[in-house]
Parts: structure tokens; sequence; C-alpha cells
């Protein structure tokens, strides 16, 4: 059997998954390649099953005409041409999509050369929503539902992939032509919240699976930790944030709040604060640095008290089942897949932007027996990483 799969990025969350599938697709015996946009060099070294999709001065001037213009995705026209002859020649049995946004593949070619290909299996596995809208990969801060039947006029056209022009009504009616009509696809979402929203949209009729992400819980799990002693809060709960993203969105402001009208019993620790962010955030709390040390990360994550997660748009949030695979209890806001991932026994679950909700739930968490670490790594066992690429694996071999 032969594998393609396409993603924007070799790295970060959702290149992570797609090279853990492509190689768990390798020792199970098949032919598994990965595509990516041309910058992947930057962070990972290619090999004979790398594809590069067009070059970096392409890239870059698909993503300015996709500002000035809009109509992203449309671009690139060359670079996928090319692209195709690849796939052509290596006639896969399986093409697994994932992030096929920005600008580096020009959606509407990919599409008409798989309603070419006879006996193509296409599995997409959707990581937000931008599939079904005709601009944005999330809408619940906007709160729109143009996208259940027509978008028009995007509230969110100043947030990624940023542009210039209102082309939602445009690149809605296109993704429809592109998407509907695929013979043998199934889709694949890491959450119950986004197979709903895809059962409500324009691809409903598509057979839609629910595979929950799944972390290496041989590198995340309690580990000793020096943490607390090094920063001189050995007496203190320590709540803890992590993101890659930090703004509006991960909830930073309610994590500023919270400093704010919590006691000196508490210590709160972000991680992931760029430059441009740490000048913002309040003295009191401690800021690290983005670390690409998994083990470390394990050991920051094992020393807190509460792990804090007050996003305002997210899918499946995979930290926080680093959290419990670490044996510390969550507490987060009820948006997209987030409170999927938590049970009574070793998190809460509030509405978001119930800012005293949120405070409650961290008190009652410090306070209470209840959430202990066999309690938060009996739930994270439901989130191993063998259990995702082998639910994969048997998808493949459906």
């Amino acid at each position: 059997m032969r594998i393609v799969s396409i993603n924007t990025y070799l790295f970060g969350s959702t290149g992570t998954i797609m090279n853990n599938l492509s190689q768990a697709a390798r020792s199970a015996g098949m032919e598994a390649w990965v595509a990516a946009q041309a910058d992947f060099r930057k962070r990972v070294e290619p090999d004979k099953y790398t594809l590069q999709i067009g070059s970096v001065v392409g890239l870059h001037q698909s993503m300015l005409l996709n500002q000035l213009f809009g109509r992203g995705g449309t671009y690139n026209h060359f670079a996928t041409v090319s692209f195709l002859k690849k796939l052509s020649k290596i006639k896969p049995d399986i093409l697994h999509l994932h992030n096929i946004h920005i600008s580096y593949l020009n959606f509407p070619l990919l599409f008409e050369w798989i309603k070419e290909q006879k006996n193509l299996r296409v599995i997409w596995t959707l990581h937000d929503c931008w599939s079904f809208t005709g601009h944005c990969p999330h809408f619940i801060i906007s709160n729109c539902n143009r996208w259940k039947s027509n978008c028009y006029q995007c509230p969110s056209l100043n947030t990624y992939p940023k542009s210039f022009i209102d082309d939602s009504k445009y690149m809605y009616s296109l993704k429809k032509k592109c998407f509907l009509g695929v013979k043998n696809l199934t889709f694949v979402t890491p959450s119950h919240w986004l197979k709903e929203r895809v059962k409500e949209s324009f691809l409903k009729n598509y057979p839609v699976k629910t595979i929950n992400n799944g972390i290496n819980q041989e590198i995340f799990l309690p580990r000793k930790s020096d943490f607390k002693k090094k920063h001189n809060i050995e007496n203190k709960k320590m709540l803890l944030g992590v993101s890659f993203d930090w703004g509006y969105k991960k909830g930073l402001d309610t994590i500023i709040e919270l400093s704010k009208i919590l006691d000196s019993s508490y210590q709160i620790v972000l991680v992931g604060i760029n430059r441009q962010e740490n000048q913002a955030i309040p003295k009191n709390i401690i800021t690290i640095p983005r670390t690409n040390n998994q083990i470390e990360l394990a050991q920051i994550y094992t020393a807190a008290d509460v792990f804090i997660n007050p996003t305002r748009e997210d899918t499946f949030p995979t930290v926080n089942i680093e959290s419990l695979a670490c044996g510390t209890p969550v507490v987060t806001f009820n948006v997209g897949g987030s409170a999927e991932i938590i049970d009574k026994n070793c998190g809460i679950s509030v509405n978001a932007g119930d800012y005293s909700g949120f405070l409650q739930a961290i008190q009652y968490i410090v306070q209470s027996d209840n959430y202990t670490v066999q309690s938060c790594q009996n739930r994270a066992k439901k989130f191993t990483l063998d259990k995702f690429t082998q639910n994969y694996l048997n998808l493949y071999m459906s």
C-alpha cells in the first residue's frame, strides 16, 4: 500500500502528527511519503520519502497575493502542477490530507487531480474548520454561523489567514465546488465537537470518523523536577499555562486577570512567552521561553499543581493531555474539544469568559484530595500515541 500525506509543515503539532502516522505506516510494511511547503528545510532534514511543494520564493509570492487580493490557496499554480506530476508517478492508494490552507498549494488543481483518479482513497484529517468556511479556521470567538449556509462579510479577515479583501463568499462557493463530488473521501476529526460541526456544514454527506490525538507517554509522564526549587516557589501552588501562540485566543488576558486577584500562596508560570509578549506580562508571573525539549516540558508539567488552559478557540489541545500524563489536573474553558479531554476525576471545565468560575475551579482542585496523579494518568491513557496510530492504521487497511 502506498500513502502520500500532505500538510503545511513537517514540524509543529500537525507536522508531528503527520510524521508519526507515516512512520507507523512504514513500520507496518506500507510505503509512506510526506509532503510539505518549501521552507520545511529550516527545521527538518528531508529523506527519500519527503516531497517538497514549490519554492520559498513562490510561497512568499503566493502569501503576498493572498493578503492583497484574497483567494488564498488558488495561487502557486506551477508548483502544484509539478507536485501533482510527482503524485502521478508514485500512484498512491491513499492520499492523506491534513492542513492544505495558507498559500503553498493550489487546492482547486489538487482536487481536480483527485477527481480524475479512479481507485484513489482520500482521508482528510481536519485540524480546524477551514475546509467548510469561506475564510477562517475558527469561528468561536466571532460567534459566526454563516458557514452553515453561505459565508459573506467575514468578521475574521484580520485573523489568520489575513486578507485585505473579503473574498469569503467566493471562497465558500469555490470550496463547495472543489470538495464535493469526491467519490471515496473520509473525514477524520480529533474531537466530537469538530465532527458535529462538519455534520452541520456542506460536507455533511461524507463519512466522518473521530480519532482522538495521542501523545508519547514514554516522554510525558511524572518526572523528578526541581523547577519549584529553582524558582524559589516551593511553598506555593503553581498554576501552569503552556502555549506556543499566546494571545486573546489562548486566554492570556484571563491569566493576567487571575494574577491580579490571586493571593501570594499561588504562583502562575507561563511557558512559550516571546520577548514582545513578555513586556506586557505582570512581574508576578514567571515566564519561560518556548522550549523544544519535551523532557524539560514534562518536568515543568509535573511541578505544577494545576494546569490552566483558558483557550477561547481550540479543536483538541494536546497540552491538556500532556498535563494529565504528567499527573497534573486541568482547568479549561469549555470550548471546542478542550473539555472532551478531561473527566470529573482529573479536571474541571467552565464556560468561556467565566473568570470567577475559572478561579473557583482552580481553588476547588487545590483544596481537594480527589484529583490525584493516578486519576490524571488513568484519563491520559485514553490518548496514547499507540492507540492514535493504530486507529489510523486500521482506517488505512479498512
